[in-house]
């Protein structure tokens, strides 16, 4: 095999690992049943109580990421951030 074909070979693994990566934080299979995404279930559940649920998981994933899932738990934590900036961003166009 020649140095060019290994280096692709290695650069598609590496893409196709980042996309399995991907689809764990963003859209994780084992949430989504039935059509309805999990995260939604828990907004709609909990109510106002949802910003507590999202700043306890960004806490969680931060906390563990040395010991158990490194950059997959780093990228969970930035999701569930990512989420809530966007309802805190959201109640206070709300209240404007």
């Amino acid at each position: 095999m020649t140095d060019y074909k290994r280096i692709i070979e290695q650069l598609e693994a590496k893409e196709t690992q980042a996309n399995r990566q991907s689809d764990m934080v963003n859209h994780p299979p084992h949430y989504n049943k039935a059509g309805i995404e999990c995260i939604d279930a828990i907004a709609a559940a909990t109510g106002d109580g949802f910003e507590h649920y999202l700043q306890g998981n960004i806490m969680k994933y931060l906390w563990r990421y040395r010991y158990k899932n490194g950059t997959e738990d780093l990228n969970k934590a930035r999701w569930y951030l990512d989420k809530l900036i966007t309802e805190v961003e959201g109640y206070y166009d709300d209240k404007s």
